[in-house]
């Protein structure tokens, strides 16, 4: 069945009506026909995995979501495989054998000593590093190596390939070759617990790294013994590394004709000897340079007996593409020798004699940056039904050397085949390379695991198109990233996935496609959170949301302000406020987060007002909230609808208009006492208060129901309605009784401190002689308390310490009669009372 045609019912639909049976109708002819101007869409290829501490549901339509895994979904303990299960791995990802004859089995030569003393230190517990020039034969002596310690460890042994690898992705690597934990990837922690006790011999070809990343390798598995195969250009191991160093040469010249005997599968002519010989002394006895030049000889023997072997000579018998000019003998009698040059870069004449797929093949190859293009791919790339056999042909001229699970030209063949004219369409290739690779992966029957083998090849195709200034590069490159992350993420090749991002983010950026850099970045950012990296996480998905929200993205800003709300309840941090397309529903915050806190001016305002104002405020406040702290008690800035929203702000802006006013009302306390004339009774001051002067010091002052004394009183009437003293601003008060329409005396003022005693200038004038021996000071406060405080203060008043004569004065401070009595009498006699 065409898997993207599927049945209604495996979607969970009914037959909508059609077909045999009661209550059934047949469909008419149009509607059974596909509609060519609607087509089906692409079913979305949506995974859900165990990453660490989260779920994640790769979705390839609007970006991945994550979320923290539910208990009843975490998975058990990761089993071990067994020897069975190794080799079965190990056999599913080594490279496919290519099609065609097979290439002759070359024997391992001077190589017995090297191969004694790895096997010996790997016995021991010991990691040794093997270092030799590209072609030196490295990855041939680890196969025998691996061999002989098949048995030494209780994991066996693991094969892994260094190639464009981490230190990270090969700890996943070695995790993976020994545990079978299907859609579950461990987070850092976890991963160091389990690869620690893991034993096994890890036989790693093509290291790229050293120095410290290197030693965290070592670090993370103790248990392990490591034989690392890497060239002389990569960084040395640390001086207190541990790393045994055996180094790699080039094979005598003995054991060089001999390796090319058995190439060749005949013994050498005189000629073909010194030729060898010459052969060797050029190319320092690298193996890789006798197995190509065996392949030459090989092509020669047949040029000799049958010119139009290889199909690629024209009717006067020389080659088709002149090949680099080498004068060749087609008789049937007579071929002579590949010059020294040619022997030691042998790939250009190789190549010449392969077959046109082969050589197509070659380009595709070089334009992705070395990578070979798996056997599977080559009919639909090149064109051909039966370009797969290409594959064998290059293998069998030693153009290829195995990487992991695919294969890559050999070493120094791509700057070879570039010399040569291979290299001129290489931005066509690639695009066409992407364009295919991106209908492949996101093909609904391709599997994760399958995209993931080929990612070298499909990462090189769109690296090479970014940046690019030909027609549809950028986006060719992102469509194929679009179609190939999900499926790396899927198939947990992370490292991948990380790089198809970032080149098609930046792709997406030359392109201008702004939906699809939003795409980009929301899974930058996702990913940024699964492996321990919030702040990144953060930018990322902040500028996600942005994008989306300007493109009025509904479903994708959605899913970015859910990773976002994870984000900051996983890093504790406050939800920043980020675009959001209209009508759009704010993420809310946990219950037991703070809310947000004010703003500097929100504060600076609140701060001048008085607690009866303030509770105002929060009443207005609390209303506003009241339907969300009744749904569950999540009060925020950010909770909530945007109407919500809207209307915390209007709580917040009354809250600052509220304070204004009373700021205002404040700041004009002294010309509102100068000009208002009706005081109440709770203002009046008695005779024997304004005699009674306390100590500046004194905690009389705080606790007198109105916070007044004699410095404060403007006048005094005695007892006789007799003269009256001047207040401080000349200006007596007349009306005891009248009611106050502004802020009373008692009132703090920016100009004159509230509830403090002032220096008298005069002294009180009374029938009651008085003796004063110094005038009150005046101090500064400017916390003082605020008069609903005062007047309720429960505390006595201490002993009046003045040296008046007429002793303590009678108006108890928690009594509030006394002041009315007082300002009653004086009413009588006519004597205006001034508080």
């Amino acid at each position: 069945m065409d898997p993207t045609h599927r049945g209604p019912e495996q979607y969970g639909r009914d037959n909508d009506g059609f077909g045999d049976g009661p209550g059934r109708r047949r469909p008419a002819r149009d509607q059974l026909t596909p509609d060519p101007g609607q087509p089906t869409p692409p079913q979305a290829r949506v995974v859900r995995l165990i990453a660490g501490d989260y779920l994640l549901t790769v979705n390839p339509v609007d970006g991945s979501e994550v979320e923290l895994c539910p208990p009843g979904e975490r998975p058990g303990p990761p089993a071990r495989r067994t020897a069975a299960g190794r080799t079965d791995r190990e056999r599913a990802t080594a490279p496919p054998v290519p099609p065609g004859p097979p290439a002759p089995q070359l024997p391992l030569l001077e190589r017995a000593q090297e191969r004694e003393r790895l096997a010996r230190l790997l016995a021991q517990g010991r990691s040794v590093r093997l270092t030799g020039p590209a072609g030196s034969g490295r990855t041939a002596l680890l196969d025998a190596v691996a061999a002989d310690c098949a048995d030494l460890a209780p994991d066996g042994v693991v094969r892994l390939n260094g190639y464009k690898r981490t230190a990270t992705d090969l700890l996943y690597g070695l995790f993976e070759a020994v545990h079978d934990s299907p859609q579950h990837r461990p987070d850092r922690a976890g991963l160091l617990e389990k690869v620690r006790g893991i034993g096994a011999v890890v036989v790693l070809d093509d290291l790229e790294f050293g120095g410290a990343a290197l030693e965290e390798l070592l670090d993370a598995t103790p248990e392990c013994a490591f034989l690392f195969a890497t060239v002389p250009d990569v960084a040395a191991p640390t001086t207190d590394s541990h790393l045994e160093e055996v180094f790699l040469a080039g094979l005598g010249r003995g054991a060089a004709v001999d390796l090319l005997e058995r190439a060749v599968e005949r013994p050498l002519t005189d000629e073909e000897a010194n030729w060898a010989g010459d052969l060797w002394f050029e190319s320092e006895g690298l193996p890789l340079r006798f197995v190509q030049a065996g392949a030459l000889l090989r092509q020669r023997d047949l040029l000799r007996t049958d010119p139009e072997a290889y199909g690629v000579f024209g009717g006067d018998g020389r080659p088709a593409d002149a090949p680099f000019g080498h004068d060749q003998d087609v008789d049937g009698v007579h071929i002579p020798l590949p010059s020294l040059g040619e022997g030691a870069a042998p790939a250009p004449l190789l190549a010449s004699r392969l077959s046109a797929s082969a050589r197509d093949t070659l380009r595709f190859a070089v334009a992705l940056g070395g990578e070979v293009p798996h056997q599977a791919h080559l009919p639909a790339l090149i064109g051909d039904t039966h370009a797969d056999a290409a594959l064998g042909e290059l293998a069998g001229c030693g153009l290829l050397s195995p990487a992991g699970p695919r294969y890559r030209l050999a070493a120094g063949v791509v700057t070879q085949l570039e010399a040569a004219g291979y290299g001129e369409d290489l931005t066509d290739r690639a695009r066409t390379a992407a364009q295919h690779y991106a209908w492949w992966a996101g093909h609904p029957s391709v599997t994760p695991e399958r995209v993931t083998a080929e990612g070298d090849a499909v990462v090189a195709a769109m690296a090479q198109l970014v940046p690019g200034d030909g027609a549809g590069q950028t986006s060719a490159a992102v469509l194929l990233a679009r179609s190939a992350a999900p499926a790396f993420a899927a198939g947990l090749h992370w490292g991948a996935w990380e790089r198809a991002l970032r080149i098609g983010q930046e792709a997406a950026r030359l392109a201008g496609e702004v939906a699809e850099e939003a795409y980009f970045h929301h899974e930058l950012g996702v990913l940024a959170l699964l492996t321990g990296n919030p702040d990144r996480a953060r930018a990322e998905l902040e500028t996600s949301i942005s994008m989306r929200g300007a493109l009025a993205d509904k479903s994708g800003a959605v899913a970015g302000r859910r990773a976002l709300a994870l984000v900051a309840d996983r890093s504790g941090g406050p939800l920043p406020l980020v675009l959001t397309p209209p009508g759009d529903e704010l993420p809310v915050p946990r219950a037991e987060e703070p809310p947000v806190p004010p703003t500097r001016a929100t504060s600076s305002v609140t701060q001048t007002l008085s607690r009866p104002y303030e509770a105002a405020a929060t009443a207005v406040i609390s209303r506003q909230n009241a339907p969300k702290a009744a749904g569950g008690g999540r009060f925020a800035l950010l909770a909530g609808a945007r109407r919500n929203l809207v209307a915390t702000v209007a709580g917040v802006l009354l809250t600052g208009v509220l304070g204004t006013v009373v700021a205002l009302g404040l700041t004009s306390g002294d010309d509102d006492v100068q000009g208002n004339q009706d005081v109440t009774t709770e203002q009046s001051r008695s005779q024997d208060d304004g005699e009674d002067e306390a100590p500046a010091d004194s905690p009389a002052d705080a606790s007198t129901p109105g916070g007044t004394d004699s410095g404060d009183s403007a006048a005094t009437p005695g007892p006789s309605g007799g003269g009256t003293t001047p207040s401080s601003s000349g200006t007596p008060s007349t009306d005891p009784t009248g009611p106050s329409d502004g802020p009373s005396s008692d009132t703090p003022s920016s100009s004159e401190p509230p509830h403090r005693p002032t220096k008298s200038s005069t002294p009180t004038k009374s029938s009651t002689p008085t003796k004063s021996t110094s005038p009150t000071a005046t101090p500064t406060d400017t916390g003082s308390p605020s008069p609903t405080d005062t007047a309720t203060d429960p505390e006595p008043s201490s002993p009046d310490t003045s040296d008046s004569a007429s002793g303590p004065s009678l108006s108890s401070p928690s009594s509030p009669s006394a002041p009315s009595s007082s300002s009653a009498a004086a009413s009588a006699d006519g004597g205006p009372a001034v508080a």
